[in-house]
């Protein structure tokens, strides 16, 4: 599954959840992101991290995911 095939199921879940957590979107081919990018381990895609509020990573992926494993990650940075 690539990225275009999995941008409705982010773009579902930001609908969703985007009220209390911020969605940023990184493409890879754009040096203005380079710095963010360098400091994940960003490298190929489709990638996922889930960061908290102090900016640190508390769940990443790499390759696809189903939209129910996704959201349970997210619901999970929500649970007190």
């Amino acid at each position: 599954m690539t990225c275009r095939a999995l941008k409705p199921i982010v773009h579902g879940l930001e609908a969703k959840y985007g009220n209390c957590i911020d969605f940023v979107y990184l493409d890879i081919d754009n040096a203005a992101t380079k710095n963010a990018k360098d400091r994940l381990g960003y490298l190929a895609q489709p990638n996922f991290f889930l960061l908290d509020k102090t900016g640190k990573v508390v769940w990443k992926k790499y390759g696809t995911l189903t939209e129910t494993e996704l959201e349970i990650q997210l619901r999970g940075v929500l649970t007190p």
